[in-house]
């Protein structure tokens, strides 16, 4: 099957780095941790409303330990990504998946972030940006040198592929 842009649309190859499960679990656990703290320092110091602010503090705790736990693991399994020196492929999503395809000759710009947890996991996120009212395709959850390849990569493609990316 092809899109409208004549590019063939199929599942991308690619997983994300399995680092990126230990990633996103972090992200839920420090979610989860500040409004955990905060019901449960404001439990210990208003003794009228204790009973509630301490239950709503282990109920968030709850969820964000059952979020963490299965969440990270079910999104690496749906999480894709591709390269061709036609396009850019991107599924995410389960129930609600989205597939993103950027042609070569759309992209814009390419950037790599590495925020403070992404580095401590040795992780990036390309950043492929087009025309696109959508907004931009991310791929995140790549190893950090890989990222880098990646983007240079696309850089290089674009660089020789007609058209005028908007």
């Amino acid at each position: 099957m092809r899109g409208e842009n004549g590019v063939r649309l199929r599942p991308p190859r690619n997983t994300l780095d399995e680092r990126a499960v230990a990633w996103w679990r972090a992200q839920w656990l420090l979610t989860t941790a500040v409004p955990t703290v905060v019901l449960a320092v404001l439990g210990a110091f208003l003794e009228p409303a204790r009973a509630w602010l301490l239950a709503a503090a282990g109920a968030v705790a709850a969820m964000g330990l059952v979020c963490t736990a299965f969440f990270p693991r079910w999104w690496f399994r749906v999480h894709r990504w591709e390269v061709t020196d036609e396009a850019v492929y991107v599924r995410t999503g389960f129930f609600w998946q989205e597939w993103r395809i950027a042609p070569m000759s759309r992209i814009q710009t390419v950037d790599t972030v590495r925020g403070p947890l992404e580095q401590a996991f040795r992780l990036a996120t390309v950043t492929v940006t087009t025309a696109s009212a959508k907004g931009a395709v991310t791929i995140a959850g790549l190893d950090h040198r890989l990222a880098a390849d990646l983007a240079e990569r696309l850089t290089l493609i674009t660089r020789g592929t007609p058209g005028d990316a908007t």
